[in-house]
């Protein structure tokens, strides 16, 4: 077997061949990291470039016609703006609030953090690092920004996200004006809770609030799973503290004693041969999607009451008013409310049950109310539609086109597919036969 030599720090080390071409790999990932680094650096110079030509033409013409309306309730800044931010959202194909962060972030790296843009130019830090400094450095004061970024670029370029994260805490505590009480109680306004499909039947939930309060969370959660444990007890200790917050949440008791017995409320769509038990078709959760058919009959067995929203023509559904009445039926609503999910513009994730109920021709448009002509659409993106200069089009199979106001074309497509079945044809019967007509001979 060959052996090379490799110097490292001074060291002079024997190598095999195949540890040698082994770490040849490595160094092309390495590359490829640095590749991806500047890739992001580029991306970061194009978004401050096309924010700057926004802001520059903003002012010279009118971003959109709707602002040359004296209807408008939005003035010719915001409509640009809005304009802006949903296309970059749409391109990038995520949400309006995370193409923000990443022109705030853009803008980041062009004004305040030169060291770091430089840096990640050169591919020596990854994004996600850069990300970490500009994340802590957001609210440091102008005048200090410089001696942050220069006392952690030396560390980005070796320490993971987590650790560099750590550090830089540390010292924008030494930098800040405030004190962290007083940015506490700031932060306090962005509690929330979220939840994050996973694989498998999966979701996770995701709590951010005080630490205090989560920790003292954590801490009932602990002993509760703690008090169950036993040589009986199957359960690993995760798993006991995963039960008991679903009892807690599912079935728990409020201070007041007001919630105990609510149960969560569910909507799932079974395949009628799924809850038969004649197919093994996957059933589908609103708001995550294909659960498997045994839970889904489970459910179904367990529910109290069943809406009726199947797709058959003979079901009575109303799926069309036509022109006759503005107003969309109880049922109408829920059949488009469950075929969307959630908001119908690109990247939005808002429940649908939390939007408005969109004309996608508007009513004064001779826009009909029908399922073809409906679709969830959060207050936000309404305004888009009704203020700036983008425009929507229903095509066929639920899907909704979106024209930005440069031209571009972005599709969304339902969330389930429950499209009303075609009218059952029933074949005509043979023409009767004249007994007195001999039989055709046969051809052979």
């Amino acid at each position: 077997m060959s052996v090379g030599r490799r110097k490292v720090t001074g060291m002079t080390i024997l190598v095999n061949a195949r540890q040698e071409a082994l770490g040849e790999r490595f160094d092309a990932i390495k590359e490829a990291e640095r590749d991806i680094a500047r890739a992001f650096a580029r991306r970061a110079e194009l978004i401050d470039e096309a924010r700057r030509f926004r802001e520059e033409t903003a002012a010279m013409t009118v971003a959109s016609a709707a602002c040359a309306s004296s209807l408008s309730r939005w003035n010719e800044s915001m409509i640009a703006e809005r304009e802006f931010v949903s296309e970059l959202a749409c391109t990038l194909l995520v949400p309006q609030r995370t193409a923000e962060t990443v022109i705030a972030e853009s803008r980041a790296l062009a004004d305040d953090l030169p060291g770091t843009r430089a840096a990640l130019h050169r591919g020596e830090i990854s994004y996600r690092n850069a990300q970490t400094l500009m994340g802590q450095a957001w609210s440091v004061p102008a005048d200090a920004k410089a001696a942050f970024e220069a006392a952690l670029l030396p560390s980005a370029a070796n320490l993971t996200a987590s650790k560099l994260k750590t550090k830089a805490r540390m010292l924008r505590e030494r930098l800040h004006p405030e004190t962290i009480a007083a940015r506490h109680d700031t932060s306090i306004t962005d509690r929330k809770v979220s939840v994050e499909p996973e694989a498998d039947g999966m979701a996770s939930l995701y709590w951010y609030d005080t630490a205090e309060q989560v920790d003292a969370a954590y801490r009932r959660i602990t002993t509760t799973a703690l008090s169950l444990q036993g040589p009986e007890e199957p359960r690993t200790l995760t798993q006991l503290r995963a039960d008991v917050l679903k009892d807690l949440l599912i079935d728990g008791v409020t201070p007041a004693g007001l919630a105990k017995g609510i149960r969560a409320t569910v909507n799932v769509t079974v395949p009628v041969l799924t809850l038969m038990g004649l197919s093994d078709e996957p059933a589908h959760l609103a708001g995550y999607g294909p659960i498997d058919p045994e839970t889904a009959r489970r459910l179904a067995a367990g529910a109290p009451s069943f809406t009726r929203l199947l797709t058959h023509p003979e079901t009575g559904v109303v799926l069309s008013v036509g022109r006759d009445r503005y107003k969309v039926p109880k049922d109408l609503k829920r059949y488009v409310q469950l075929r969307d999910e959630t908001c119908r513009f690109p990247g939005c994730n808002r429940p649908a049950h939390e939007c408005d109920l969109d004309h996608t021709l508007d009513w004064q448009f001779q826009g009909c109310t029908e399922h073809e002509n409906l679709a969830s659409v959060c207050a936000g993106d309404h305004g888009l539609k009704s203020e700036t200069g983008w425009t929507a089009k229903q095509l066929p199979g639920g899907i909704i086109e979106w024209t930005s106001p440069t031209g571009r074309h972005f599709r969304t497509e339902p969330a389930v597919d429950i499209r009303p079945s075609p009218p059952r044809r029933v074949p005509a019967p043979p023409p009767p036969v004249d007994p007195a007509e001999p039989a055709e001979p046969p051809p052979f």
